[in-house]
């Protein structure tokens, strides 16, 4: 097997994907009563954000009702116009004093921790009373130290842990599936999409 696939592993096994249980099953049940998810990062972390979002406002596995989930950095033009006006430190922050409140969730994604815009908008959501969970690189960080909860993956390369942070973001979207399986919540089936 290839060092890297070998490294991916042992470090699968030592991320702890309990606590991103634990979170997926309580997103969904804010969710459910009308919170909101918001989700930022930095270049991959950008795009695993990203992917959250979509996982959770269309479906991952299981057809239920669509679920407010947004990711901070796609809003283009009020990322450049904070940048630009502000500077990129409160690209997310500012976005979120603008739509967050007390109640929402906001998953940072950060393979350093370290990020000025992504601790910034941890910082924010503590302020605001919105509950902030991160997925980091080895620790500690400034973004640990900020969020209300940090799943640290314990990998000494970027890759490895962008990678294992793709995972933990299905393992959250699985979690969410299976709250609203155990609610009884109503399967919602789009128009023009059968029921299975």
């Amino acid at each position: 097997m290839h060092t890297h696939l070998r490294q991916l592993s042992a470090v699968l096994d030592r991320t702890d994907a309990a606590r991103v249980e634990a979170w997926g099953r309580r997103a969904a049940r804010a969710l459910r009563d009308g919170q909101r998810l918001f989700a930022c990062g930095n270049g991959g972390s950008a795009a695993e954000a990203q992917h959250l979002t979509a996982e959770l406002t269309g479906r991952f596995e299981d057809e239920r009702a669509p679920l407010s989930a947004i990711a901070l950095h796609a809003e283009t033009s009020s990322v450049t116009a904070i940048a630009n006006d502000y500077g990129y430190r409160q690209v997310y922050a500012r976005q979120l004093r603008a739509h967050a409140r007390p109640g929402d969730l906001l998953v940072c994604l950060s393979t350093s921790g370290d990020s000025e815009n992504v601790v910034a908008a941890a910082k924010a959501a503590r302020e605001l009373g919105v509950v902030s969970w991160a997925l980091t690189g080895p620790g500690p960080s400034a973004l640990e130290a900020l969020s209300d909860e940090t799943v640290a993956v314990p990998a000494p390369s970027t890759s490895t842990v962008q990678e294992v942070h793709l995972a933990l973001v299905h393992v959250f979207c699985a979690s969410v599936d299976a709250e609203f399986r155990v609610a009884g919540h109503t399967v919602f089936v789009p128009e023009g999409r059968a029921a299975t």
